[in-house]
């Protein structure tokens, strides 16, 4: 036991004073502080956006320096600028609202004479409007119905447009075809605000879902022999129609 305490006396002695361990800390405080002080310094002192020529010059730097040149009058001649000036706003490219009023009125009024020029064109603003308009009264009446809505658009289009094709001579395009059949679903979209409010699945409903029908398909085979020059054909025109708008009532009214 006393060869351990010799041993474990002779393990903690050191030669190390604790005067010069109290000074190296110090020191390394002193350090310390001397370095954050001259950090915080650097970060409070602003830094310069650039660098003068004249710094670099006296510097004792004798190559070349390069420097941007920007000359304004080739700006204002680039081609690129005078093709956006040109350009119409974002409200002209493809979208007349005086169109699109016109064609509305037409459809509310099934006796209006429909003007071809305007008919005949592929607008699809009115009738991607008037469909999330259906969907979205439906929707309200607790009918999730956008799919349903969609595809039998698409669908009756198609068919809609092989029929008039095969009866018109002139031919018609199947945006246009869109466009008409899209406009005219407008008074279906009053059907199914209604059934919001109160059901339709009584004899009411049902006689109003039959005159929504005639009023879709008489409005839609009006603009169609109005733009395609077949006058005599209008009720042949409108049996297809009221089948495609026969569609959207039973969805609205069941």
């Amino acid at each position: 036991m006393s060869n351990f305490g010799e041993f474990d006396s002779d393990f903690y002695q050191s030669n190390y004073p604790i005067d010069n361990q109290e000074q190296s800390l110090n020191d390394s405080n002193a350090y310390g502080n001397l370095y954050g002080s001259g950090k915080l310094q650097a970060r409070e002192q602003p830094q310069p956006d650039f660098v003068p020529l004249e710094m670099l010059t006296s510097s004792g730097y004798e190559g070349q320096f390069f420097q941007p040149a920007f000359n304004p009058d080739s700006y204002s001649q680039s081609p690129y600028i005078d093709s956006f000036d040109e350009e119409p706003p974002l409200l002209e490219v493809g979208i007349n609202f005086d169109h699109i009023w016109q064609k509305t009125l037409t459809v509310l009024n099934p006796l209006k004479p429909a003007d071809g020029s305007i008919m005949n064109e592929m607008d699809l603003t009115g009738p991607i409007l008037f469909c999330v308009a259906l969907g979205a009264t439906l929707l309200l009446a607790g009918k999730v119905q956008f799919g349903y809505v969609y595809g039998m658009s698409a669908i009756g289009c198609l068919g809609i447009h092989a029929l008039l094709n095969l009866m018109s001579s002139s031919g018609v395009s199947c945006g246009c075809v869109a466009s008409v059949l899209g406009y005219c679903l407008l008074p279906m979209v009053i059907l199914s605000s209604c059934s919001v409010f109160f059901s339709l699945q009584d004899p009411f409903g049902i006689v109003s879902a039959l005159v929504i029908i005639g009023w879709c398909s008489l409005s839609a085979s009006k603009i169609f022999i109005s733009a395609l020059d077949m006058e005599g054909q209008q009720f042949l025109i409108a049996y297809p129609c009221a089948l495609f708008y026969g569609l959207f009532a039973l969805l609205t009214v069941f």
